[in-house]
């Protein structure tokens, strides 16, 4: 098995007690008065059972699922639940994943930062609190940089 990898595989079978929950977070930030909808993080909660394997999907948009359709999903398991990454629809011929694309960016970019942080004189002259954000930074980038990868690694296993 490779450095840092879960083990992604695939499981097929047809939806069964499909339950769909929105989670959303409210900004903080958010002004008392102001109802507005970009002041909400939103996330879709798929829970599903494929065969006898519970199955549960979080995306920033809702699975293309119904009762009884016929899914190929592909993640990893967690606690007696397999965590999806990818899926594929074949009843509805539509496909979704999360964008891997835009997580490896965001490891590039807490990388940047960590590399720009780790060039400032307060680490360099050995103070202790800018190198616990240059961890940081870099922890941050390693397990997005790993998110990518198995998202990768989901959308081979569906594709095929």
């Amino acid at each position: 098995m490779p450095f840092l990898s879960l083990p992604v595989t695939a499981i097929s079978g047809t939806v069964s007690k499909l339950n769909n929950e929105l989670l959303e977070y409210v900004n903080p930030e958010k002004p008392t008065h102001d109802h507005s909808s970009i002041y909400y993080q939103r996330f879709y909660i798929s829970k599903f059972n494929l065969g006898d394997q519970a199955i549960e999907a979080k995306f920033s948009s809702p699975m293309n699922i119904h009762e009884g359709d016929l899914v190929t999903v592909s993640g990893y398991s967690k606690e007696n639940t397999f965590q999806v990454l990818a899926y594929s629809n074949k009843t509805q011929q539509v496909n979704g994943n999360e964008n891997w694309l835009i997580a490896g960016l965001g490891a590039l970019f807490f990388l940047a930062v960590a590399v720009g942080l780790l060039n400032t004189e307060l680490v360099i002259e050995g103070a202790w609190i800018p190198r616990l954000f240059l961890i940081g930074f870099v922890g941050v980038a390693i397990y997005m940089g790993y998110r990518a990868h198995l998202i990768r690694e989901a959308l081979k296993l569906i594709q095929n």
